[in-house]
Formats: structure tokens, sequence, C-alpha cells
């Protein structure tokens, strides 16, 4: 087992089938953050994965990391989930936020590299 950053919270579920999920920095409290559609989605999308199966709506997204991908989810704006499901104690979210352009800033492209790597 690699590295477990320090800054992170759980959500544990009552089935034992079920992976937990490791929430980085402030990924949690930005899904919160959501408008209530696009966080009940995203509820939903992240049970997809505990459950072992793939989001509604995803992509690779290599240039962060081997196996990281993004779920993507189309409400009034765009919203993205970065997550890695690879490692065999959790699957980690990198990182959650607002899309407001047509390519993902860099800045929150960084800041999801910089949360792989401390894993």
């Amino acid at each position: 087992m690699g590295y477990i950053p320090t800054d992170f919270s759980y959500v544990y579920t009552s089935n034992v089938d079920k992976k937990d999920i490791c929430f980085l920095g402030s990924s949690k409290d930005d899904i919160v953050s959501f408008p209530h559609d696009a966080r009940r989605e995203s509820g939903y999308q992240l049970g997809l994965l505990q459950a072992g199966e793939e989001p509604d709506d995803w992509k690779p997204f290599p240039s962060i990391g081997a196996g990281v991908k993004e779920i993507r989810i189309h409400k009034d704006n765009e919203y993205r989930i970065i997550y890695v499901t690879k490692f065999e104690e959790c699957i980690y979210i990198l990182h959650a936020f607002v899309k407001k352009q047509q390519k993902t800033r860099k800045s929150d492209i960084n800041l999801a590299k910089q949360r792989y790597k401390d894993i």
C-alpha cells in the first residue's frame, strides 16, 4: 500500500461489498457546494463507482495520471469530478469543480495532478 495523504475524509457504506471513497483536499466540500440537482447526480455516480460500475458519463484523464478519469455531470452548468479507482484502499476523489469553459482550466488539472502525486 502506498502513502495515504492525511487531508481527506471518508464516506463509509454499510455494504461491505462497496469500496470506500476518500475525498482529497476540498473535493468533498466542492461537491457539497454544487446545486441540489448536480449534488444528487454526483452522489448517484459515486455510488456506481462504489459498486464497481462505471459512471453514466465519463472519460479518461491520463494527462493527470495513470487510471485517472472524470465524471461529467450535465445540469444547469457542467460539473466534473476527477477520480481514480485503481488503488486497493479506496476510490480517491482528486478534485471536483464547475466547468465554465470548453477546455478544463490548467489550475484544475494541476490541482488534480498534485493530489494524485500525494497518494
